[in-house]
């Protein structure tokens, strides 16, 4: 196990990227291969818990860092596809995960992708596609997007392994495919699909820069 850093930063440990579809993996792969492991977890938040934490017990990945990514719909009017969403916490039904360093993220994410909106707050988890009056519902909690697999991994992460100093650095980045002025059918047949897969091909660096700002000397 790595010792704590004596700057007053700990390692954080590897960087795991995860996301669910295939389309969402090939987007990632499209941006150019980097220091990460990037794993596909299947769709759903049952199916996003297991595959992470299999992911994690994996020798080396005990400190890992654990960042949940892809597409979301949106639930605040005036959202588009192509927005970007960072989760300064994800919610399902068994508990709220704080994440890591969303400011700084954010900052990141809007250096990768000039032009695009980045939205901050809570992200919550869903076991099915929303649409319609539910997404209003959901907006009512607070929650500014939905998707099926961030709450899950998040979940999962946070309790696996339990990292010594401070518990394990975890964060949520979702592209919007779909929002209350802009519902889709099918991912990737429209614009605003394509629209969302080239700005999550974008952002790749911008978690980068999240992984290497947790070497930081904390204060």
């Amino acid at each position: 196990m790595s010792a704590a850093r004596g700057d007053g930063a700990a390692d954080p440990g590897p960087l795991l990227v995860a996301c669910a579809l295939r389309i969402e993996q090939a987007a990632l792969r499209s941006a150019g291969r980097g220091d990460h492991a990037l794993l596909r977890t299947g769709m759903g938040p049952r199916a996003a818990g297991r595959s992470v934490g299999r992911a994690l017990e994996r020798p080396g990945m005990e400190r890992a860092a654990v960042l949940a990514t892809g597409f979301c719909a949106g639930l605040v009017p005036g959202m588009h596809p192509g927005d970007l969403v960072v989760a300064a916490e994800t919610r399902d039904p068994r508990g709220v995960v704080a994440c890591t360093g969303t400011g700084l993220l954010a900052e990141a994410l809007a250096r990768a992708a000039p032009g695009r909106t980045v939205h901050t707050g809570a992200l919550t988890g869903s076991d099915h596609v929303v649409r319609g009056q539910e997404r209003a519902q959901l907006r009512a909690t607070g929650a500014i997007a939905v998707d099926m697999e961030s709450a899950a991994t998040l979940w999962a992460a946070a309790r696996a392994g339990r990292p010594p100093e401070g518990g394990r650095p975890v964060a949520a980045v979702r592209v919007i495919v779909d929002a209350p002025e802009h519902e889709l059918v099918r991912i990737g047949t429209v614009r605003g699909g394509i629209s969302a897969f080239r700005v999550l091909r974008a952002v790749l660096p911008a978690f980068y820069d999240w992984h290497r700002s947790l070497l930081l000397p904390r204060r």
